[in-house]
């Protein structure tokens, strides 16, 4: 009787698995394509391509007069570079050698991007949250823009090297032996496993002083009142004729009124109104019931973080029963990502819809919400966009007072998160047997964060030579 397979575009069926000895062999014969202690001997090419150019480049499909706020975002210190350039980094971690042990890779895994949101089960668990530039590629990717990251923001902080070395330790160390630990499970095990704020405090509670786990707590506790019903209040108004409407906030929230006339408005949401139904496809039969629930009745283009500005980004206000039944979705264009250029092409013909698998791989749960469309808009180009819920138990680290001890036990948090993903979507045995029992991968990726956080400073400054040289416009403090 013929079999067929309904596989992922990613991954070949499977036809036996290899014995755990193969695999472990498999992961120590990476080391020749690249040494361990290589990462820590990073340097950039002589051929480097400019930063400032990268971003230049990126620019030119985006909304031309959000481009300066981008700018101005990244401008304002060497962190808010570096969250914005993820394509630098891709760059030059592309061009180098890299092991061949593939994994879904969140592709822009800063320790911004990770933070607490509610299940479809309403739990409020911990997990990346950001996936614009998910793609298969090197493990390794991943891991060295966290430490990376977590280095820059500890000298951001004015951390002491000492500090900083520990924090940064703490993330490779805890990658390292959390993917061990998941390497001894099974699949349907591993594919349960979640980080949830219970488990936060209980896991974590001996690593901090008393008083940072208060803080926590009280973060926990807090995040469940950032949800549809706060958006309403902070975000919309009631108009004359008794329906909720956007407020208007410009730049970061302006409502489609106050973008275009009258004539406009009514086309831009006949083309919404038709792309959420199109939308709907991409859910299950029961979530695409709970969608059809609710009508459209405002859109906001919002601009979000530092990286994506100048993307098309909107928020759509769709009401259910009444009024007190709102549902906010974040409707936010997808380009290719960055990583693209230096691995494959992506299996998706939408790049919403690679943004939507990528965070259904790596996530433990997923936004009930969660799909994706493509949509022509005023300039007759397709463009693809992923649907989200804007809040819903959103909650993210105080990065600005975060002390030494609690960064470090954060950093583990993150590395927990990311090892749990990659295990889901790589082989966590090859991985493991790669890093090896002793602390040699620790170290090499820690210096790695060290030189990288070097470079990433001189970019900032030059993206600061550009602006000051009328290169490069830059609106700041918005």
């Amino acid at each position: 009787m013929p079999q067929t397979t309904d596989q992922h575009p990613d991954h070949a069926p499977l036809r036996g698995t290899p014995s755990p000895e193969h695999r472990k062999e498999q992961g120590r014969a990476a080391r020749t394509l690249l040494p361990r202690r290589s990462t820590a001997a990073w340097t950039p090419p002589t051929d480097r391509r400019d930063p400032v150019a990268i971003l230049q480049a990126q620019n030119a499909s985006r909304v031309a007069s959000l481009v300066p706020l981008r700018m101005g975002r990244m401008a304002a210190t060497p962190f808010s570079f570096y969250r914005g350039a993820a394509a630098v980094m891709a760059a030059d971690l592309g061009t180098g050698p890299r092991t061949d042990l593939t994994v879904q890779l969140c592709g822009d895994a800063h320790l911004a991007n990770f933070g607490g949101f509610a299940s479809p089960e309403r739990s409020l668990v911990f997990d990346i949250n950001d996936f614009d530039e998910t793609h298969r590629g090197p493990f390794e990717w991943d891991l060295q823009r966290l430490v990376a990251s977590l280095e820059i923001a500890g000298r951001h902080r004015g951390m002491s090297r000492q500090e900083r070395e520990r924090i940064t330790l703490a993330a490779a160390r805890g990658y390292r032996q959390t993917l061990r630990t998941f390497a001894d499970l099974g699949h349907l095990d591993l594919w349960h496993v979640q980080l949830r704020g219970d488990e936060i405090v209980e896991r974590w509670n001996g690593a901090v002083p008393p008083g940072v786990m208060d803080n926590l707590r009280k973060a926990l506790r807090k995040a469940r009142t950032k949800d549809r019903q706060k958006a309403r209040r902070r975000l919309t108004t009631l108009h004359d004729d008794g329906e909720l409407r956007f407020l208007s906030d410009p730049p970061l929230l302006v409502p489609v009124r106050d973008l275009f006339d009258d004539a406009e408005q009514a086309r831009l949401l006949g083309v919404v109104t038709t792309a959420l139904a199109a939308y709907g496809d991409s859910l299950t039969g029961a979530r695409r019931i709970l969608l059809e629930r609710y009508r459209l009745v405002d859109l906001a283009r919002r601009v979000v973080g530092v990286g994506s500005v100048g993307t098309r980004c909107w928020v759509a206000l769709l009401v259910g029963r009444d009024n007190d039944d709102p549902l906010f979705l974040q409707v936010k264009e997808a380009e290719p990502s960055v990583l693209e250029p230096y691995t494959s092409a992506s299996p998706y013909p939408e790049n919403g819809r690679r943004v939507v698998e990528g965070q259904r791989l790596l996530q433990a749960t997923s936004d009930a919400l969660l799909g994706w469309n493509t949509v022509h808009g005023a300039d007759d180009r397709p463009h693809d966009y992923y649907f989200r819920q804007l809040w819903d138990w959103k909650v993210s680290a105080d990065l600005e007072t975060m002390l030494p001890v609690a960064m470090a036990a954060y950093a583990q948090m993150c590395a927990w998160v990311l090892a749990r993903g990659h295990a889901r979507s790589g082989d966590a045995l090859a991985i493991s047997a790669y890093l090896g029992k002793g602390d040699v991968a620790d170290h090499s990726f820690t210096e790695f964060a060290r030189r990288y956080a070097d470079q990433n400073a001189l970019d900032h400054q030059a993206l600061l030579d550009a602006i000051a040289a009328g290169d490069v416009e830059a609106v700041q403090g918005v």
